[in-house]
């Protein structure tokens, strides 16, 4: 818009300093004349100032000015906790109804700005307006409506605008929001121990809330069990660690009458099982070339505590000396076969040979032991086909396999063979993908010979080994709720020398024996899921052939569908799909079940649930801006939109009712400028001596 503006300017002949002191000896000279009351002092003051005012030159000056229309600034919250319930809705109609209300104003123009969701940094309001605000000319700014929740988490400490800024929230003041806060959840836990939770039941809004609340709590899906906790105080949760692994602890308080949402009522904590020291023992029978193998395998894991006993001298040197003559310490045989039998993780017997040592009621122990959960390892030579087999005794009845039936000595199959990989091995995580292995039936193993192994009648397990015959030559098997590895040879320790090309002697020996201590990535039956990048992986590992069946996936908000499994090599299955919901995911392939905790996508932003402008009060008051509330009904109540000058209020009203005002800040862009003298030489010269002629001559009569 075209505006025309005249006034009064100066452009002075002489410098200022020299004009003022003019005017000072043009003062000092009426000095006398004032003195002696002549009659002509008024007229020579005025020659003196319109000497003076000839030398200042004033000017008529007229500016041609196009003027700039203000620029306000709206912000939409889109964050999470702005689209809860009909917040979305009331925000979107307010924004409708603020941009038709400020068209009609003139000189105005708004620009719309959108907050996102800040994924897990809480809102960034201000962040998006700062960054709408540096196209803006500050001197064109008349003010910031923002439509949001209150919920922002980068207020900064002083205010990054001098126009007003207003805030419309939707729904009313005096909301009310109860939330199940984590004050402490350790990420790791030791296997057989628990670990304490320390959470805390707030209700928002409410002054001195007080009372208790139901919360539920439970682990892996299992049934949940139900404590009352005391509102605003802090309460403890034990927690069992019962295996290897993670382990998904769901919390959830019951609702509260006319709370905003339950969305943060809930929460999912993920404890990975840890062991502490494993605990193992190891009793050598007679001594052979691969005792140490064993020893120093064992020893060069920190991870582990051994306990070792070797039987130094074999059958056939037997001289009758009783054998607490011969120990040069006693074998503890009770105390470890009887009393602390159960405190082991993992038992080994390399090519132990039953000659009395240990009593029948001892070797029961060790079958219950293992029938009981315990983990039994057994590396066999020659002595197994022998009357002295540990197979004829009680321990037998948990071994996969006997001695051939009536071969004697003959179950000693003696001769060079390569070890190999069973088509069953190939999917199972003992020896699945080991250096070297035959990769199929057709191609053989590049591992080192052995030279000897045992024939035996299988009764049961899984062969992920054999020999070159196709005999079995490591079985593995599951008796009750305890684990057996029956390795049916003695040169594993070949590997160990390098003999032959050597092979993965350490790394087999280590994943049976993580087997058998039931480590959780070397489950040959196994379904786990797991939250990573608001993904969910499934993943599922069989020794059975064939497709893999589809999967239920059940959501926490509790809709379920089914998914295929994608095949991959050695037994594995998985599949990938979007995991936004926050809490407990489940997924089911008919036979096991396994669980995934996804924790809210941005913590900050649901820890606080309630429409609240107590966070924005800062900026409110240092901008002179007001906080207004849209209502509940559909269409939202808006406050009236005023213009005001600079420096006047910019609000009035109360909460409900009042009007917000966007500042006038006549912005202009001066385009012609004209000046015409006012006192020109051919004007102000005759002026001037005329009144000093007509002076003198007064002054002269």
């Amino acid at each position: 818009m075209q505006q025309a503006l005249s006034g009064i300017d100066f452009a002075p002949v002489l410098p200022a300093w020299l004009i003022a002191a003019l005017a000072v000896l043009a003062v000092l000279a009426l000095v006398p004349a004032l003195l002696r009351r002549a009659r002509g002092v008024a007229l020579r003051a005025l020659t003196f100032a319109l000497l003076l005012l000839a030398l200042a030159n004033p000017r008529l000056v007229e500016e041609t000015r196009e003027t700039r229309p203000d620029v306000a600034l709206l912000v939409v919250d889109r964050s999470d906790s702005a689209r809860i319930g009909s917040r979305a809705q009331q925000i979107e109609a307010a924004r409708a109804g603020i941009e038709a209300r400020a068209a009609k104003l003139p000189d105005l123009e708004l620009r719309t700005v959108e907050v996102p969701e800040g994924g897990n940094q809480g809102t960034r309001l201000f962040t998006a307006t700062e960054r709408a605000l540096a196209d803006i000319p500050r001197a064109r700014l008349a003010g910031v409506i923002a439509l949001t929740d209150g919920q922002a988490h980068d207020v900064p400490a002083a205010s990054p605008i001098e126009a007003p800024f207003h805030a419309l929230l939707p729904g009313r003041p005096g909301e009310t929001d109860r939330r199940l806060r984590i004050v402490e959840a350790p990420g790791f836990g030791i296997v057989g121990r628990s670990v304490e939770l320390r959470v805390a039941v707030e209700d928002l809004g409410i002054p001195n809330a007080a009372g208790a609340a139901r919360l539920s709590i439970r682990r892996d899906g299992a049934p949940a069990r139900i404590e009352s906790v005391p509102v605003g105080r802090e309460h403890r949760i034990e927690v069992p660690i019962e295996r290897g692994g993670p382990t998904v602890v769901e919390l959830a308080a019951e609702a509260r009458m006319g709370e905003v949402s339950e969305l943060n009522n809930r929460a999912v904590v993920t404890i990975t099982g840890v062991r502490d020291r494993l605990r193992v023992l190891l009793v050598s029978g007679e001594p052979h070339a691969g005792e140490r193998t064993w020893r120093r395998l064992l020893k060069a894991d920190p991870g582990v505590d051994l306990v070792h006993f070797t039987i130094l001298r074999p059958p056939e040197k037997d001289d009758l000396t009783p054998l607490n003559e011969l120990a040069l310490i006693a074998f503890p045989v009770r105390e470890l076969f009887q009393v602390k039998l159960r405190e082991f993780d993992l038992v080994v017997f390399d090519r132990f040979a039953n000659r009395g040592i240990l009593p029948p009621a001892y070797l029961r122990n060790i079958a219950d032991y293992v029938r009981g959960g315990g983990a039994l390892l057994m590396s066999v030579g020659p002595e197994f086909a022998g009357p002295t087999s540990l197979a004829n005794t009680p321990l037998g009845a948990v071994l996969p396999a006997r001695p051939a039936a009536g071969a004697g000595q003959s179950a000693v199959a003696e001769g060079a063979f390569r070890p190999s990989v069973t088509t069953v091995g190939a999917r199972h995580p003992v020896t699945e993908g080991l250096t070297g292995a035959n990769p199929d039936e057709r191609r053989a193993a590049s591992w080192g010979r052995w030279y000897r192994s045992l024939r035996v009648d299988q009764r049961g397990g899984t062969a992920v080994m054999d020999a070159s015959d196709g005999a079995p030559l490591l079985l593995l098997d599951r008796v009750g709720e305890g684990r057996v590895a029956l390795l049916l040879s003695d040169h594993i320790w070949l590997w160990s020398r390098g003999h032959d090309g050597g092979g993965p002697q350490a790394e087999l020996l280590r994943r049976a024996a993580h087997w058998l201590m039931r480590e959780p990535e070397l489950e040959e039956e196994d379904l786990t899921a797991r939250i990573e990048a608001g993904q969910l992986g499934i993943q599922r590992r069989s020794l059975e052939a064939g497709p893999p069946p589809e999967v239920t996936i059940t959501a926490p908000d509790g809709s379920t569908q089914r998914r295929p499994l994608e095949a991959g090599p050695g037994g594995h299955a998985a599949a990938r799909l979007p995991a936004e919901q926050p809490g407990v995911w489940q997924v089911s392939d008919g036979r096991r079940n396994a669980f995934a905790a996804a924790a809210a996508a941005n913590p900050a932003e649901v820890a606080d649930l309630r429409a609240d402008p107590a966070r924005l009060a800062p900026i409110l008051a240092a901008t002179g801006g007001a906080a207004r509330w849209l209502g509940t009904a559909a269409e939202p109540a808006l406050p009236e939109l005023r213009r005001v000058s600079p420096g006047r209020d910019a609000r009035g009203g109360d909460a409900q009712t009042g009007w917000i005002g966007l500042r006038r800040n006549g912005d202009h862009t001066v385009t012609g400028i004209s000046a015409m003298p006012l006192l020109p030489p051919w004007l102000a010269l005759p002026m001037v001596l005329g009144l000093a002629v007509f002076a003198w001559r007064r002054e002269g009569h």
